[in-house]
Formats: structure tokens, C-alpha cells, sequence
């Protein structure tokens, strides 16, 4: 099929890749001229493991092309997926539809014959209500359907994700799009992963009920670190015991400085919001959301504390700066707040991620940016594990202790044994483990 997808962010350029991977020719649109620049030259503006190659191989077999005026592509298609931004709005916490809008106009005036618009951005519900009323009211005449298609894909994992899906979820009533639908995601179906066909209301808020109960199961978890501390116990095993229960599962138990990334922080707002416009407020969530907000400035409490409560003049050594390992992602890093509260204290922050920092620097401008994990190290009063990157595991611990001022180690992923890192001589401070 003839697929075009208007957004070559995160969720456009994976899921065009992938659908391209199927076998349908897919045309990603952008009006970023910098950003088509690059991937015609073959640069992946993101970092996601596998994505590069899985690109490459489709573009050099024909069937997966970039560009900047996305007419010619939208007349040709079957399916139009909208995969732009839905940031949360400033003033109200809503999400910003004002892109999906824009590119529903944008679309109505191109489309030829029976096309199926889906939207693959993550949207509040009755967004698909909206989207088809911009259609009919710029092209009455236009024959179409849209659809609630959102996305489940971690990052860090999105392409195994894409492929191998807990699940797919489409939103329609409307026979003709469920066939299209159903076409498109073919290979999928032939190898038994589930499907759900369901009202596009009931698809649009599936999106954010998942994401709300993940949030909420992550803040669950930071709360119970917090008691276990208290009373001696350890989270991690606390974890496991209630993880093995079926009903709970192990997945999102892992205590840590709180969530970030592109999904979760605005997610559960924009839930929030739409829960109170309609009056049926979740409660749950808004105190998800606070709790996790503090926790995320609480965090430099901490580091703050092992530096024996004195941090002026001090230095720190961050290991790790994007929201989670295998990404480039900052957006909602809990390290947006951790550093800027340690350099308002008087600490001299110099730190290094394998992939974050070119983002990082634009966001981050005060700190000293190293070039390796070691040289974050050298001369720092504290070390400071705030990203679970695999090279983060294995530090060579004897060569710390030589480089840097002090041995201590504020270990906020539980990277490393409290009793192995005593034994070792330091001063360890990890999450949740009394």
C-alpha cells in the first residue's frame, strides 16, 4: 500500500521505517528543511538502536523516501498517518493539537479517492472528531475515513516494539478504513500478535489511561523506596515479592529519581486536564503527577547530603543525563532538575552520556561536558549514577577511587550492591535500600 506520514520525529520516522520494512512504500513528510536534509543524506536525527540500518535498507530498496512538500505523496496515498508533536500547551497544561490540526488542513485539500487519515499522535479524546470536522470543512467533498492508531513504542526499543507488539489498537467504525487498516498491518496479523478494533473514543484514551497507569505504577514504586528506608527494608526485593504476583507484573518497579522522557510527563497532564474539562477528575493521577514532580527536584537533596550537607564549591560528576539508557532523549530528564538545583547550591557540575549531550548542551548550558565516564570523574567530591547506561554498570571501581576527590557515590538506578560498595570503601547512597 501506498502509505505517507506527515512528522519524521520519533514515532513518524520508526513507524514509517517499519512499515516500509513490511513492504508498503511510505513517504515521511517534514517541514523541518534540516531535517529532510539529513535523512536524504542518510543521518538519523535521533538516536534509537536499529533505527540507521533499518532506514538505510528500506531507502536503498525503494520503498521509504523523505521530503519537504508532501502533496504528490498525499494525493497518491491510502493511508495518511499524522505523527506530529502534541507538547503540552503553556499556560493550561492541555496538549498542543495546534500541529495535528494543522496537518489535518493541510491534508484535506490533497486527498484523492477513499483515503484512511490516522492519527499516530498521541491525542486527547475526541481529537478524531475535530480532525474529520477540519476535513469536511475544508474539502466537502473529500472521501475518507479517520482512524485512532496510537502508539505503544518505548524508547530504546521502539523498532522490536514496532514489530512485536504487546498489541495494536485500531479506532474505527468505518468497514472501508478497518479493511485498510487491517492491510496495512498484515504482516503483524499473520504472525498472531493481537489487534483491537475499537471506537476511535475508546482508542484515544486507551493511549492515556497506559500511559497514566505506567506513570502511576513507577511513582507506586519511589513511594515504597521512600518507606523502605525508613523501616530498613529493601525496594528491590519488595519489588520482586509483589512483581511475581500476576496481577501486579515486574515491569515499571524500579525505583529511581522519578519519570521523564517524551510520553509519561505530558501524557498524564494532558489526562488530567481532559478528566477535569469532562468532570470526572482522577485524582490518582494528579497526585502522580506531584509526586513525581517532587521527586525529581528532591533528588539534588540527596546528592547534597552526601556531600555532608556543605555543596558550595563542591564538584559532582554526573554519569548519565538522558531521561533513560539507549536514548538521546532529554525531554522531562530528571537531570534538568537535579543540575540546576546542585549549581544553584554552589556545585560545579562536569558530566557525560554516551548519546544526550549535543541535546544536553542546549538545555544544559553550565556544565562541564566530558568526553568519558572517567574524565566526569577526575577531581569530583561525588559520583553520580543518574542514567542506567549498560557501560554505568561495570565501572572499574579502583580507578575511581584514584580519580576522583572522594569515594562516594550517590547511585540514584541502584546500579551497584550497598554492601559491595561499603566493602570497597565508599560512601554509597542508593534509592529505597534501608
Amino acid at each position: 500500500m501506498k502509505v505517507a506520514i506527515i512528522g519524521t520525529g520519533y514515532v513518524g520516522l520508526v513507524s514509517g521505517a517499519c512499515f516500509a520494512d513490511f513492504g508498503h512504500t511510505v513517504v515521511c513528510v517534514d517541514k523541518d528543511s534540516g531535517k529532510i536534509e539529513r535523512l536524504e543524506n542518510g543521518q538519523i536525527p535521533i538516536f534509537e538502536p536499529g533505527l540507521e540500518s533499518l532506514v538505510a535498507e528500506n531507502v536503498r530498496a525503494g520503498r521509504l523516501d523523505f521530503t519537504l512538500d508532501g502533496a504528490e505523496a498525499i494525493r497518491a496515498a491510502d493511508v495518511v498517518f499524522i505523527a506530529v508533536g502534541t507538547p503540552t500547551r503553556r499556560g493550561d497544561g492541555h496538549a498542543d493539537l495546534s500541529y495535528v490540526y494543522a496537518a489535518a488542513e493541510e491534508i484535506a485539500g490533497l486527498i484523492q479517492g477513499f483515503t484512511v487519515i490516522v492519527n499516530k499522535s498521541t491525542v486527547p479524546v475526541g481529537t478524531g472528531d475535530e480532525v474529520e470536522a477540519i476535513i469536511r470543512r475544508v474539502n466537502s467533498d473529500a472521501d475518507f475515513a479517520v482512524v485512532s492508531n496510537p502508539e505503544f513504542l518505548r524508547e530504546g526499543a521502539a523498532i522490536e516494539d514496532f514489530k512485536r507488539p504487546d498489541r495494536v489498537v485500531i479506532g474505527t467504525d468505518d468497514e472501508r478504513a478497518r479493511k485498510v487498516m487491517a492491510e496495512i498491518y498484515r504482516p503483524l496479523s499473520l504472525n498472531d500478535f493481537p489487534v483491537i478494533y475499537t471506537s476511535r473514543r475508546t482508542s484515544e484514551l486507551i493511549k492515556y489511561a497506559g500511559n497514566a497507569f505506567l506513570a502511576l505504577k513507577i511513582t507506586f514504586i519511589n513511594e515504597i523506596a521512600d518507606l523502605c528506608e525508613k523501616v530498613g527494608a529493601d525496594v528491590q526485593q519488595v519489588a520482586k515479592g509483589i512483581g511475581l504476583d500476576g496481577r501486579i507484573g515486574s515491569k515499571f518497579l524500579n525505583a529511581g529519581p522519578g519519570y521523564g522522557g517524551s510520553c509519561f510527563p505530558k501524557d498524564t497532564v494532558a489526562l488530567v486536564r481532559t478528566a477535569q474539562q469532562y468532570g470526572a477528575p482522577v485524582r490518582l493521577i494528579e497526585t502522580t503527577v506531584e509526586v513525581n514532580d517532587a521527586r525529581k527536584k528532591a533528588m539534588a537533596d540527596r546528592i547534597i547530603a552526601a556531600l555532608g550537607g556543605e555543596p558550595k564549591g563542591k564538584t559532582v560528576g554526573i554519569l548519565g543525563l538522558a531521561f533513560k539508557p539507549n536514548t538521546d532523549d532529554m525531554r522531562d530528564a530528571p537531570s534538568l532538575d537535579i543540575v540546576p538545583a546542585l549549581i544553584a547550591a554552589g556545585v560545579k557540575v562536569q558530566a557525560y552520556d554516551p548519546e544526550s549531550m549535543d541535546e544536553a548542551r542546549k538545555l544544559l548550558p553550565d556544565i562541564d561536558y566530558r568526553d568519558d565516564a572517567y574524565s566526569a570523574i577526575v577531581d569530583a567530591d561525588a559520583v553520580v549514577i543518574l542514567t542506567e547506561w549498560d557501560q554505568f554498570r561495570a565501572l572499574d571501581l579502583d580507578r575511581i577511587k584514584l580519580l576522583a576527590r572522594a569515594a562516594v557515590m550517590v547511585d540514584l538506578r541502584n546500579v551497584y550492591r550497598p554492601a559491595e560498595m561499603r566493602a570497597r570503601g565508599f560512601a554509597y547512597t542508593s534509592i529505597g535500600r534501608g
